[in-house]
């Protein structure tokens, strides 16, 4: 060995035993932070102010800080929107310090944010449901569809599975990818946005990728401290992502069956040392095709948003999404079949769009502003405006005619034509939109004492603007009598009427009111509630109040105003520290626009809600479940008339009708690495009373199932060779389906049932995600008869497909 090899061996033993020298004269710091029951709070930054020394908590709530160099120190623990908590430490060398902290749930930093103890359950809504009580706490059923749910099932927008999530929540397949109607407790909820109400007409809002979202929540019946009106049936709310104050970057790429490619990026982190100044931002773009041909719906997202904390007492937040869609007409996943033939009649994959028609493209934009105030520990006012932009170019693709039928081409009102089985005239009409709305609210969130009573008080002022404008006043049929598309034996070469040539040209506001395709909407209300807690908070009782004013006009008609003071009354009780049963009497206002032939004055639709149920965390709140019955009663609903013909858009008052069922929720984690969402629902509703000849009392009303089961499996092994391995398993059952139109036709939808799975791998900052949708590739649709087409239609889901994405975690 020479002497230099010698020379360099004994410098890097020399150096190796200086370097061990010095950090045995290091210290360590470590801990745990846990909420009350000793539940761990993960995603926690620690930091000893003025140093470089930080760590964040794991999933179990411990956080480690090695080599810390003896001394006195200030240790901090900061939070989404949660002041720092402080506290002295000293450092000893050679020596762990142990610090933990112990947050109680109950204090008001920890009411403005929502801790994630687990993948699937939450316990505390957001900020904009307006609330400072935790779930368990609420008298009404309140579900969370977590970010982490999305997540794991390869969610990426809003009509894409989120509802297997909830109990009793279907979707009325009519608008395919573009809108997401949900359908609860008998009748379409209302979609809302961070606490905004964002519906402006029947067609609406754009359904939201799931690269900004957070987390849903999905409250069941009315709930007047949200609602300025609305149905009885309830609302979701979109929560989108904000910064946190840690920062983080990730990047996610999927690929998929059908030329489904999509890349998101999500940024998260401060733009100043003293992290007061906070930003997030999110992107996507996405390509997906189709089991049918010629079909595609591609998007692109941006979605910056920037916080300041002004001072210690004041926060400033300011947002914006923009989402913009390219895809295939609305319409091209319809199929139509005669009545002879019935549903699913045709192969999966059969299309009727027609190849060369221009794209249909949609601009989404919507801007936010927040400003919270604490005055102190009790008393927060929030106020936020938000304006959202909808604009749409394009084209709605419906047959004119479905054969066999006989047509009179002359006007004699004697059949000289006629068409055979299977011969469709394919139309195409226009469907250029645009939306503008101008919203505002103000709210005053406190808490104080009278003796031994407690009060959360909740008040504020709600304003709203809403207009909408299309035209569909164009249409142009793709065929003729004489060369019509057959579904035997389509041919997708140019039609034989030509395609058609809309006039874009013409203002939208011109070409809107010629074709009766104006509505606006205008509202102004107020709200209190008093949640009022007596035996040291094991009984509240709240009392709720709104006066709402709102006008509305629809299909170019007078605009009808009306105005409306609607009660609420609650009760929730805990038995003990994990269970809680509770009752509730709610009513909804909601001014109603349409046309009625003979000119009778279209009244406000009103209704009222009861509803009882009982709510229990397990094992340390680990997992929570919920059932809950109800019964809703609506009086003056309008309703499309039947005897419409194509173009028309009469409407009717339906009468009375009710809506009554049973609901079960489970969610959380059952074990370590074990973790389950599973929901039962049983709904009926009927009509009670009507004014429609065609409609007689105890119809059953269109547009949800009877019977929906849902459930969604997910292992994560914990340690050992296979640490970081998981695999999921889920299923969703629909029986009893009810067609959207109030013409059932001969045949009645079958009981639907979809399988997928899963298997995922996570390690350092990579994670691999791969689904399998309709395991068991089974022909899966859901659709309506109309009476006027003498036609079934019906959409098909893809068959057997999948989707492999990989995430990795730039820091």
């Amino acid at each position: 060995m020479s002497i230099n090899i010698i020379k360099k061996i004994s410098f890097f033993i020399i150096l190796l035993t200086s370097l061990n020298a010095m950090s045995q004269e290091l210290g360590k710091v470590s801990g745990k932070i846990s909420l009350s029951g000793d539940e761990p709070v993960p995603g926690v930054s620690v930091i000893l102010k003025g140093t470089r020394y930080s760590a964040i908590t794991n999933d179990n709530g411990y956080y480690e800080i090695k080599n810390v160099k003896p001394g006195s120190y200030t240790i901090s623990i900061r939070a989404v929107e949660i002041h720092a908590v402080e506290n002295t430490i000293v450092v000893t060398a050679k020596q762990t310090t142990t610090k933990n902290f112990a947050l109680s749930e109950s204090q008001e930093d920890l009411d403005e944010v929502v801790i994630t103890k687990n993948k699937y359950k939450q316990d505390k809504p957001s900020l904009s449901l307006r609330l400072q009580t935790p779930v368990l706490e609420i008298p009404q059923n309140v579900q969370i569809v977590s970010g982490q749910t999305l997540k794991d099932q390869q969610i990426t927008s809003m009509s894409d599975g989120v509802i297997r999530n909830v109990s009793g929540a279907v979707r009325l397949e009519h608008w395919g990818d573009l809108y997401t109607n949900i359908t609860m407790r008998g009748s379409q909820i209302q979609a809302f946005r961070n606490g905004f109400n964002v519906v402006s007409s029947f067609w609406g809002p754009l359904t939201e990728d799931m690269s900004f979202v957070d987390h849903i929540e999905f409250v069941k019946g009315p709930a007047g401290f949200m609602l300025s009106s609305g149905d009885p049936s309830g609302l979701y709310n979109v929560v989108t992502k904000k910064p946190t104050g840690i920062t983080k970057a990730e990047v996610t790429a999927i690929g998929g069956s059908y030329d489904f490619y999509r890349v998101n990026l999500d940024l998260d982190g401060k733009l100043d040392k003293k992290g007061k100044l906070l930003y997030r931002f999110n992107g996507a773009a996405q390509n997906k095709g189709s089991h049918r041909a010629f079909e595609h719906n591609n998007r692109y997202v941006l979605a910056p948003v920037i916080s300041y904390q002004i001072d210690d007492k004041t926060k400033i937040t300011a947002e914006y999404n923009f989402q913009y869609a390219n895809m295939t007409e609305v319409g091209s996943y319809y199929i139509f079949g005669p009545t002879s033939g019935g549903y699913g009649t045709l192969p999966v994959g059969f299309t009727m769009t027609q190849p060369g028609l221009p794209d249909t493209n949609i601009q989404d934009h919507s801007g936010y502003l927040t400003l919270e105030h604490k005055f102190d520990d009790n008393w927060k006012l929030t106020a936020q405006t938000s304006y959202f932009k909808y604009i749409q170019q394009g084209y709605s693709s419906w047959p004119s005619l479905v054969g066999p039928a006989d047509i009179d081409t002359n006007g004699d009102n004697v059949p000289d034509v006629s068409i055979g089985n299977g011969d469709i005239i394919r139309n195409v009409g226009i469907w250029d939109a645009e939306s503008n709305m101008y919203l505002g609210q103000i709210f005053l969130n406190g808490k104080f004492n009278t003796g031994s009573v407690s009060h959360k008080v909740l008040g504020g002022v709600d304003l709203g603007s809403k207009d909408y404008m299309a035209d569909w006043g164009q249409s142009h049929d793709l065929d003729t009598v004489d060369n019509p598309f057959n579904v035997y034996n389509p041919n997708y070469g140019t039609p034989a009427n030509g395609l058609p040539n809309f006039d874009h040209e013409t203002p939208l506001s011109v070409r809107a009111k010629n074709a009766g395709g104006l509505m606006s909407s205008e509202y102004a209300a107020g709200y209190i509630q008093d949640e009022i807690g007596f035996f040291q908070n094991k009984v509240r009782l709240t009392l709720a109040g709104r006066y709402t004013w709102i006008s509305q006009a629809s299909w170019g008609g007078a605009p009808i105003s009306d105005s409306h003071i609607t009660p609420r009354v609650g009760l929730s009780v805990s038995i003990d520290d994990a269970t809680s049963v509770y009752g509730l009497y709610d009513q909804a206002f909601t001014p109603q626009a349409g046309i009625i032939k003979n000119g009778d004055k279209v009244k406000p639709l009103t209704g009222n809600n009861f509803e009882v149920g009982i709510k229990r965390d397990w094992f340390d709140g680990s997992w929570s479940t919920t059932l809950a019955a109800y019964r809703i009663l609506k009086k003056n609903e309008l309703t499309s008339d039947p005897t419409n013909t194509p173009g028309q858009q009469y409407s009717v008052v339906l009468g009375e009708k009710r809506a009554e069922g049973i609901e079960f929720d489970v969610r959380g984690k059952l074990l370590d690495g074990l973790n389950l969402i599973a929901n039962y629902a049983f709904t009926e509703s009927i009509v009670l009373n009507s004014n429609v000849p065609s409609i007689t009392a105890g119809s059953v009303v269109p547009g949800y199932a009877k019977h929906t089961a849902n459930a969604w499996l997910n292992y994560t092994v914990q340690g050992g060779v296979l640490k970081g391995f998981g695999a999921s398993i889920g299923g969703s059952f629909l029986a009893g389906r009810q067609t959207d139109t109030w013409s059932a036709g001969l045949e009645r939808l079958p009981d639907y049932f979809r399988l997928d799975g899963g298997l995922s791998y996570e390690t350092g900052k990579f994670k691999i995600t791969g689904n399998v949708f309709n395991i068991l590739d089974k022909y899966l649709y859901s659709g309506s008869f109309y009476s006027w087409l003498n036609a079934y239609y019906w959409q098909t889901e893809q068959p057997i497909n999948f989707r492999i994405g990989v995430t990795y975690k730039l820091f």
